[in-house]
């Protein structure tokens, strides 16, 4: 079992740690005094934190590669008001040295819960072509156990094991609520859209000691890998009604919004158009959850700004940390 966790880093600041990460991003760059150094990024199941080695950085480059689980000796420091890590040694670890499990993040739901609302949510439908083709997917055991391990993403939102069934979940739950509030949506389509939309990221994305994508991953993408599987199931209703089936491929080819964005297609029914803003936003806030708790692991005030987050374009505030904070206004 890990003794130290990336979520446990803040409380060694300024202290020499030894300990096992997984190495995401390794790269090794010219210092400006000639020399080289590595930038690399460590994560585990807790987070993610940025490194420097700038001794020895071209000795140590072969003693591991991207992606492996290392041991290091290493500095907690802060540079530009952000903690990192200034390596001393490090080297792959050994089989035996480490559990897999430390390494990679998972969902703090319950798994068993979030697949039960997932069919709860399949079995009110009253449409039996939509219930049919969802339950061809949910019934498929091959499917069933990549989609309650699966990620959402290999490092925006629910980048987590179970964060892809979290994801859809969650996504059900805000569909439904708008279903109810707009008459002209279809229901049962909405939430099939919902479901749907990033199935093909069970086979764009790996996970093993860390998460990356899959050559099929690289060539084709979650949209177009996601309609491949669509048609796979609906080859096996032969009674689904031609026009429902090129509404259910519409939205998930659409659901990235815009061309620029991946979209072979814009939305063009209202259910597309409702899928991809809802969509959108449930990613949007759980980034805004996951940079709250990033900017706490760093040690950073709940009332201050975080940093600027890239997927975001900004900094943020927490609400409830800045009103029941004390100082400048």
């Amino acid at each position: 079992m890990k003794e130290i966790f990336i979520a446990d880093l803040a409380r060694f600041e300024d202290q020499s740690i030894t300990g096992f990460f997984v190495a995401t991003t390794k790269s090794l760059r010219d210092r400006k005094d000639g020399g080289k150094y590595l930038a690399l990024v460590f994560t585990d199941r807790t987070g993610s934190m940025e490194a420097r080695m700038w001794d020895n950085a071209a000795e140590a480059s072969p003693e591991f590669e991207q992606g492996d689980v290392v041991k290091l000796k290493a500095l907690v420091c802060r540079y530009q008001e952000r903690l990192q890590m200034k390596v001393e040694r490090i080297r792959a670890a050994l089989d035996g040295e480490y559990d897999p499990v430390d390494f990679l993040p998972a969902t703090s739901k319950d798994v068993d819960a979030l697949w039960a609302e997932l069919n709860g949510y399949v079995d009110s439908f009253r449409d039996p072509h939509l219930k049919d083709l969802l339950r061809a997917f949910l019934d498929d055991t091959e499917i069933a156990a990549a989609f309650r391990q699966a990620p959402a993403a290999k490092t925006m939102h629910h980048a987590w094991l179970g964060g892809l069934l979290e994801h859809v979940v969650s996504l059900m739950g805000v569909c439904e609520l708008a279903a109810k509030h707009y008459a002209e949506i279809h229901r049962d389509l909405l939430l099939t859209g919902a479901v749907l939309h990033d199935i093909g990221k069970l086979h764009e994305l790996a996970w093993k000691k860390s998460f990356d994508y899959t050559m099929q991953g690289q060539l084709l993408g979650h949209i177009t890998i996601g309609y491949g599987m669509i048609e796979r199931k609906l080859e096996m209703l032969p009674g689904f009604p031609p026009r429902l089936r090129v509404l259910v491929e519409h939205m998930v080819l659409s659901h990235h919004g815009r061309y620029e964005y991946g979209s072979p297609k814009l939305p063009m029914i209202p259910e597309a158009i409702l899928l991809h803003y809802l969509d959108d936003m449930d990613a949007k806030m759980q980034t805004v959850r996951s940079e709250f708790s990033r900017a706490a692991r760093a040690g950073r005030d709940g009332a201050q700004m975080t940093e600027w987050v890239r997927a975001l374009e900004r900094p943020l505030l927490d609400t409830s940390g800045y009103l029941a904070g004390e100082g400048d206004e």
